[in-house]
């Protein structure tokens, strides 16, 4: 299984766009696609409170799945059962859950009422999915876990470690879906396992499928009660939380490095190799600023989906590429692609890479470089409103031909962005990576005028 992660945490794309995305997925060899809601599903209830002002409808999840179906792409539906669970713990009503007051990314397990609403949650999610053979219950990076009261006390009180408290948590979520959902098939990813030692792992059967986002842990996993192998890689979202355009070689080794680990998977016995997640993190967690989108990272999505199917990046593996997204050519190392792009989204592919190649560069040039503004239009002639015409005249048709100019691209991106995206999202990505340039700009002429 080739599943694609959309991170809906962040920038989640309308549906309209997924059905022009979905084809190409399927062309590009994926057979899955494992969808992180968060707070875009369409929670009904005491649960509604969770829902984005621009969640996805119940109609919407329904149409997304027989999308899936129609381009033959498995839905596995992720819901965080542990950790990153930010968008459920900064609601002032579930506020006693947390694991350290303070901070909302991880559940108290041993409050009764975090498995109540636990289950709550994945029934509401599991229930509009029924097409789907598989669950994913998240279960990375539970920060601070431990270093709760109630969690002390537990450890003392029953001569435990967090490893233990981990499984001893992750078992009981697992233990409801199998009794709950006979047959669904859950996964999880490792990164917290890593951290127990082979010795209280052995034993414990955790009754899931474990996703290796690294390459060292199949020691761990060859002990583990699993025969099958999950790897993830990632093909954006890894390379830094305010990354606004992927890097293509990097992304490419790492899907390298992965078929070489799969090329040695015979000689693990009885181990084989079950799927494979190609992660697109579309924010780090809930708080932080968006990385990069979804459009944008088509390119490097196909170059790695590609390289899985091919079973490495040759001449013909580019050629294929090339030909799916309508480019003429790839530099790997600078990251770009050349020609006009027929992927959906390739507008915003070519805009973002001008907005991260010339916007901020031209107008601090305008502004820091031009002696005429620095001598004659200075903070304090702006400030007290005075200068000279003269030496203004020298500057001004210039700045106002870059102001109008970035001002006509600006409203041609939006409105790009506005046919894949909501609202909430343009109007974030323009204020991160277009007004603290522009406003400048802008600033000036006004007071110019």
């Amino acid at each position: 299984m080739r599943l694609v992660h959309l991170d809906l945490k962040g920038a989640a794309p309308r549906v309209s766009y997924l059905e022009q995305v979905f084809p190409l997925l399927s062309q590009l060899g994926a057979n899955g696609i494992l969808i992180e809601y968060e707070d875009m599903f369409p929670f009904k209830g005491e649960l509604e409170i969770l829902k984005s002002p621009y969640a996805y409808s119940e109609e919407d999840v329904e149409r997304i799945q027989q999308l899936a179906e129609l381009h033959k792409l498995e839905v596995v539906p992720l819901v965080q059962t542990f950790g990153h669970v930010e968008f459920i713990l900064k609601h002032k009503k579930y506020q006693h859950l947390r694991e350290v007051e303070r901070f909302p990314n991880s559940f108290n397990p041993h409050i009764p009422d975090t498995l109540a609403l636990l289950k709550s949650i994945l029934s509401q999610v599991i229930d509009k999915h029924r097409r789907s053979t598989w669950i994913h219950i998240g279960a990375d990076e539970v920060f601070h876990l431990g270093e709760g009261m109630d969690s002390k006390n537990w450890m003392s009180h029953n001569r435990g470690d967090t490893g233990t408290m981990y499984l001893k948590h992750i078992k009981e979520v697992l233990a409801f879906i199998t009794t709950q959902y006979r047959g669904l098939r859950a996964l999880m990813w490792d990164d917290m396992l890593r951290k127990i030692s082979v010795g209280a792992l052995r034993g414990k059967k955790v009754g899931t499928e474990m996703v290796a986002p690294e390459l060292g842990v199949l020691a761990v996993l060859i002990r583990v009660a699993t025969l099958a192998m999950w790897f993830a890689s990632a093909f954006k979202g890894t390379t830094g939380p305010a990354q606004t355009w992927p890097p293509l070689s990097y992304h490419l080794k790492n899907h390298l490095s992965w078929l070489k680990v799969m090329q040695a998977l015979p000689q693990l016995a009885p181990l084989h190799f079950q799927g494979i997640i190609l992660t697109g993190w579309q924010r780090y967690d809930h708080y932080s600023v968006l990385c990069e989108l979804l459009p944008v990272g088509i390119p490097s999505l196909a170059i790695c989906l590609q390289t899985l199917v091919n079973g490495g990046f040759t001449e013909e593996t580019k050629r294929k590429v090339l030909d799916a997204l309508g480019f003429q050519s790839m530099q790997l190392e600078q990251s770009t692609c050349e020609g006009r792009g027929t992927f959906p989204g390739a507008e915003v592919y070519h805009m973002v890479e001008q907005v991260n190649g010339h916007l901020k560069e031209s107008i601090l040039k305008a502004l820091e470089e031009e002696s005429a503004i620095k001598g004659w239009f200075s903070t304090y002639h702006r400030k007290h409103q005075f200068g000279n015409p003269r030496n203004m005249e020298s500057f001004g048709s210039k700045v106002l031909k870059l102001h109008e100019d970035w001002e006509s691209f600006v409203h041609d991106l939006r409105t790009h962005l506005e046919r894949v995206y909501f609202p909430d999202t343009v109007e974030e990505w323009m204020e991160e990576n277009i007004n603290p340039y522009l406003d400048q700009l802008r600033d000036l002429v006004r007071d110019y005028r």
